[in-house]
């Protein structure tokens, strides 16, 4: 992207007033004027500012999520379908448009950004047909007494808060369920990319969304804001999605009213490559899971256990495709690979590379930070990496790839279980009863096999461990924003 690139879509943004908070209908500047700046990653430079919610915006947010709760709740489940519906054609016909906004504020390529807001919109169609489908239940009671009703209905104002790798799939995984479900909400955006949030929220209000029901709310003050909301005893629902640490500390706070929660937590994803399996297709399905998203996504292949039989090969393969992968702005021609979303990112890659080349490995490709503006880094092989490695049990959120070897089907399982996390697996193997036989060994909450692409709005999302609580997408979803009431009847 040169130097004279126009940021249209941002100020297409900021003419249209959606700069602002999102609260009860009305966009408005936060109550303090605070600002939060945003930077575009590749470049470092500023390429706007949005208003900053205080924790007296955060109150109103509150108040006007809890005064269109009890109508939104009444609406009818064909009515919220609907707006889903709209929701998805139009976030489908201005996909372009925002995914520009995507690269600029976040720095993915125009490619991943494109698939990101169609991904993000397929979350609106789903769950425009899961809003139809909130079944309940009756049955005789055993003791013949009486009949065991069962019904959904709405948990109430919900509290969602989503990070930046991400900024509009994350943040319709959400949403959709939530509309379904008929809750009021309240969206905070990691404060690196709340543009894409912003105008997701102008985008369901001109889909017909009543006021209230969806506020939007980006703070850089969010030690400050979002206590604020938890403390709030009418926030009857927290969904976060982030790291580990942060979740640790929005449980407990959570705590003080018993908010239901659900949890998207950090994770440490193994890909495990048996000694039979297709090195190409390995090889292919590893810059899938590794490099979707710069190797920025909680899901994305993070320790390579390969079996001693093949790492070679598999090592030269791997570093071959990584060196092929061209850096650059997300909007310049032929570029694979964007920037890291800011400083402290670029710097933890490039300690991560240094704490294990420290330690004995070896850098086969990459490795370091290339000399232009912005947060770029260079896809990095690095062989030779010790099983006992400490560096094994950080998320190495960016395009660095260790590669581990192992000898047996039992050391593969104990290597990819020696983690707190638990979210996403990847295996490779030609023996599809081993496959499966590891799949149900490791301690994840999804396993893909042969492939290095997982993510669908139909299935259920989420891990185990400390990488969170419920799942988001599939049905699933939806119940995370439904609470079971039991009526016992006779007749």
């Amino acid at each position: 992207m040169s130097e004279t690139t126009s940021y249209d879509v941002v100020d297409q943004l900021v003419a249209d007033g959606h700069d602002r908070l999102l609260i009860g209908g009305e966009w408005t500047v936060s109550s303090d004027g605070e600002e939060i700046e945003v930077v575009d990653p590749s470049t470092g430079a500023p390429i706007t500012s949005v208003s900053s919610a205080s924790a007296e915006d955060a109150r109103a947010a509150v108040d006007a999520a809890s005064g269109a709760a009890a109508a939104w709740a009444e609406t009818s489940p064909t009515e919220r379908s609907e707006i889903l519906r709209r929701s998805f054609e139009m976030m489908t016909e201005r996909a372009e448009s925002l995914a520009r906004l995507i690269v600029f504020e976040m720095g993915k390529t125009f490619t991943e950004a494109l698939g990101e807001i169609r991904y993000a919109a397929e979350f609106f169609r789903w769950y425009s047909g899961e809003a139809t489908r909130n079944d309940g239940t009756i049955k005789v009671a055993p003791g013949g007494d009486k009949r065991i009703v069962a019904i959904h209905q709405p948990v109430g104002v919900s509290l969602l808060i989503t990070p930046w790798n991400f900024p509009a799939a994350m943040a319709t995984r959400k949403i959709g369920p939530a509309i379904a479900a008929g809750c009021t909400m309240i969206l905070k955006p990691a404060s690196d990319t709340p543009l894409t949030a912003l105008a997701v929220g102008a985008l369901l209000e001109e889909a017909g969304l009543p006021p209230g029901v969806l506020n939007v709310l980006p703070s850089s003050r969010s030690s400050k804001v979002v206590p604020v909301m938890l403390g709030d005893s009418r926030v009857r629902k927290l969904s976060f999605t982030g790291s580990t640490e942060v979740g640790r500390t929005l449980l407990a706070n959570a705590a003080e009213h018993i908010v239901n929660c659900s949890m998207e937590l950090g994770g440490n994803a193994p890909f495990v490559v048996f000694e039979d399996a297709d090195i190409e297709a390995a090889v292919e399905g590893a810059m899938v899971a590794k490099m979707r998203n710069g190797g920025q996504s909680c899901i994305a292949a993070n320790r390579f256990f390969v079996h001693t039989a093949v790492a070679d090969e598999f090592g030269r393969v791997f570093s071959k495709a990584m060196a092929e992968v061209r850096v650059g702005p997300g909007l310049d021609d032929g570029v694979d690979l964007g920037p890291m979303i800011n400083l402290s990112a670029q710097t933890d890659l490039r300690q991560t590379v240094e704490a294990l080349t420290g330690a004995g490995a070896r850098v086969s490709v990459g490795g370091g930070a290339p000399d232009r503006p912005g947060y770029f880094f260079e896809p990095t092989v690095i062989e030779g990496v010790g099983r006992d490695d400490p560096t094994l049990s950080q998320e190495i959120f960016g395009p660095v790839a260790p590669l581990v070897t192992f000898d047996t089907e039992e050391e593969a399982v104990a290597l990819a279980n020696d983690t707190i996390h638990g979210l996403a697996a990847y295996v490779y193997s030609a023996d599809l009863s081993r496959a499966m036989r590891v799949s149900e060994a490791i301690e994840t909450g999804m396993v893909g096999i042969n492939r290095g692409l997982i993510s669908d709005p139909a299935a259920p999302f989420g891990g185990v461990k400390e990488s969170g609580l419920g799942r988001e997408g599939s049905s699933e979803g939806l119940h995370e924003f439904l609470e079971t009431k039991y009526i016992a009847v006779s007749w």
